[in-house]
């Protein structure tokens, strides 16, 4: 029994059948994708969720356990460049994976760092070649399983933040926020967060930044596709109450409405704060995991802005980082303060620049995000919001998109309070707990429960972290954790021609 069909839900419903169980994914909306899911509004279509994917092998991955191609199903496409970064002062960088394109534009900002970036990004590379290669998808059962790593985690620096081993190599301003922005797409601090996060940087020059025709949700419909080739049973508007647990085991769900539906065991990808505290009965939790539970430290929460205009503006590129005139005294106050600040820094997502078909002919569709703090902030968004939504147009029309304004044709916003309510995310957090050194690997939540025996996690919350390459190999972790099906009892995959057949 899965919970919840985000990415991390879909993934591990799919490594499951392949080892031969049975499976049901229960998800509590009326579409599936979790925070990957889709608003479709006056001929635009908008991503509500991830839009940067890194890492594409690990879908290819799921595609070919099952015995199928993903190019059948999905069609990938490159983005260059990675991402453009703007600042305040008018100037420009493009991240991008050709090294030599990186190195000149390193060296218009300061010479002296073009010499300083290459022992960075070996420095990231073997960070990378741990954290990622080596960890990513082994299970933190245990102290000793974190006991091991600690000699590598120290000789990286991995007890220094990443903006801090950033600027050892960096020194040029600018360039250090080039390259320690990222972990803000994780839910990360850089000032906080542990440098084994620089393995990202690594993991985007080895792999590339992609985007999928017809946006994030034509990958959730493919791996929906997927699911009933394979014979995933999927139900929608099926919230789960509770996780019934007997002598110690979880021996089935019970539904909101009443419905009890009994399995072997459960995989939750549903918040894991959220699990324990609403699925799981008292009687049921150590006070080690209640303790866990409320100690945590969410993530930041995200304001999305949705919009569509009438004219295009060809020169925003697919991926931009609008950062405004502070850095690290903003990220204080979205992480450690909890204020909405004045000021703010943005990305901004232009799926259109490489698919135009996500829009009406000849009109641009965008998504804005801006982080701000989470919902323990008591930020009234309802109050708050509109006003937020036009000062960040304002900006946008101010530094990149002259008369942006009078060609917005729809728009619309999402701000913590859909995150809490919506998507049932504790405190309204964007991706889970924050991936500070004190929350990653085992001081995460583990992907398999101590408290009750036949329970497994996968998602932002648990080990390996948030963001698409960490939630799929979430998924990853199970296949080492959770016991072998018993060959009497394994069911074949349908081969993709026997299982056409049968639906025409």
């Amino acid at each position: 029994m899965v919970i919840g069909s985000g990415f991390g839900g879909i993934s591990a419903a799919i490594r499951l059948r392949a080892m031969g169980y049975p499976v049901t994914l229960l998800e509590a909306r009326d579409q599936p994708g979790g925070r990957a899911s889709v608003f479709k509004r006056d001929g635009y279509t908008f991503d509500a969720g991830p839009t940067v994917i890194t890492a594409p092998y690990l879908f290819d991955e799921l595609f070919e356990l099952v015995g199928r191609d993903i190019n059948d199903f999905v069609e990938m496409m490159p983005v260059d460049p990675f991402y453009r970064i703007t600042f305040t002062d008018g100037s420009e960088f493009d991240y991008v994976g050709d090294e030599e394109r990186l190195l000149s534009q390193i060296a218009e900002f300061n010479l002296d760092d073009v010499e300083g970036y290459k022992r960075l990004a070996e420095h990231s590379k073997k960070i990378f070649d741990v954290g990622y290669t080596q960890l990513a998808d082994q299970p933190f059962d245990t102290i000793m399983d974190m006991m091991r790593v600690v000699p590598d985690m120290m000789k990286l620096e991995n007890y220094r933040s990443v903006y801090s081993l950033v600027a050892k190599y960096i020194k040029d301003d600018r360039l250090r926020q080039v390259f320690t922005f990222q972990p803000l797409l994780v839910g990360g601090n850089p000032f906080n967060v542990t440098s084994i996060y620089l393995l990202i940087h690594w993991l985007e020059r080895k792999w590339g930044v992609h985007f999928a025709k017809g946006g994030t949700t034509a990958i959730v419909d493919g791996l929906m596709r997927l699911l009933d080739e394979i014979g995933v049973e999927v139900r929608f508007n099926t919230p789960v109450a509770e996780i019934e647990v007997e002598n110690g085991k979880a021996k089935a769900v019970r539904t909101e409405s009443g419905e009890r539906i009994a399995c072997q065991f459960v995989v939750s990808n549903a918040d894991p704060s959220m699990t324990y505290k609403k699925m799981i009965a008292p009687e049921h939790r150590s006070k080690n995991s209640d303790r866990r539970v409320e100690r945590v430290k969410q993530s930041m929460g995200l304001f999305v802005g949705f919009f569509g205009t009438d004219k295009k503006y060809e020169d925003i590129k697919h991926h931009t980082i609008v950062l405004g005139p502070r850095y690290k005294g903003l990220l204080d106050d979205i992480f450690n303060k909890k204020i909405l600040a004045d000021d703010f820094s943005l990305y901004l997502h232009r799926p259109t620049a490489t698919d135009a078909s996500l829009a009406p002919e000849g009109h641009d569709c965008f998504y804005v995000l801006s982080p701000v703090p989470n919902n323990e902030s008591g930020i009234d968004w309802e109050e708050q919001g509109p006003e937020y939504m036009e000062r960040i147009l304002k900006s946008l029309e101010e530094r990149h998109m002259p008369g942006l304004r009078e060609h917005i044709t729809t728009k619309f916003w999402t701000s913590p309070d859909y995150f809490q309510q919506e998507l049932r995310s504790a405190s309204g957090a964007g991706f889970g707990p924050e991936p500070r050194l004190t929350q990653s690997a085992w001081f995460r939540y583990h992907n398999r429960s101590e408290d009750v025996e036949g329970l497994y996690f996968v998602g932002a919350g648990v080990h390996p972290g948030a963001g698409l390459p960490g939630v799929l190999t979430s998924s990853k972790v199970l296949e080492k954790i959770v016991p072998a099906q018993n060959p009497a009892d394994h069911l074949p995959i349908p081969s993709a021609s026997s299982r056409r057949k049968a639906s025409a």
